[in-house]
């Protein structure tokens, strides 16, 4: 019995080594880079630079069949499915759009050294290349591992919130995902809202 505890015991040490070690590596990642306005309880005011993105567009689904799908195609990309072969830095977070309709995309922020034109192309002629201008969105956070449930219990809870407090949007929802899949403790996620302008 001592012999099994010891084991377990070394087993969770390592675990939690490795999830440091895992979490230490995902800070030095390129974060899309946004000011926080403003700050309510539950939620905040957040002003967004403008960015290039990857993004494929696909036929919307569950969330588990739409990330992964859009996450293998993406990162298919910048690990060298390319023309070039060129291996580009991953980027947080993963963006996924929330909008109406039968179709949906999902984006990875474009590191800052490159411009669009300067970028291989891609050998899936799905992935494609947009720039995302400068916008104030409401964003609202949650931790644990994402599912289509708790993502519409927090787009839910994010309208409530606004108009609570009188702040119009114009309905463009977008998830985003901060943690690699391996990454199993203090996981981050939002919601986020455009806001319409003029309120800030």
């Amino acid at each position: 019995m001592k012999t099994f505890l010891i084991i377990v015991g070394i087993l969770a040490l390592v675990f939690i080594i490795a999830q440091v070690v895992m979490a230490q590596s995902n800070s030095n990642i390129e974060k899309y880079p946004y000011d926080v306005v403003k700050q309510y309880e539950g939620f905040e005011i957040r002003k967004y630079e403008a960015r290039n993105f990857s993004y494929v567009s696909m036929p919307k689904a569950d969330y588990k069949t739409n990330s992964s799908q859009g996450f293998r195609m993406l990162a298919g990309y910048i690990f060298g499915g390319n023309e070039k072969e060129q291996k580009i830095a991953m980027t947080s977070p993963v963006a996924m759009d929330m909008n109406e309709g039968d179709s949906m995309q999902m984006m990875f922020m474009i590191p800052a050294e490159y411009n669009i034109e300067d970028l291989p192309n891609p050998n899936n002629n799905q992935v494609k290349f947009k720039t995302e201008p400068a916008k104030l969105v409401a964003a609202i956070e949650f931790g644990g591992w994402s599912d289509d449930e708790k993502i519409a219990e927090n787009k839910s809870k994010l309208e409530t919130l606004l108009n609570e407090a009188g702040i119009e949007h114009n309905g463009n929802f977008s998830y985003l995902g901060y943690n690699p899949p391996y990454e199993l403790i203090n996981r981050r996620n939002e919601v986020i809202v455009e806001l319409k302008a003029n309120q800030f």
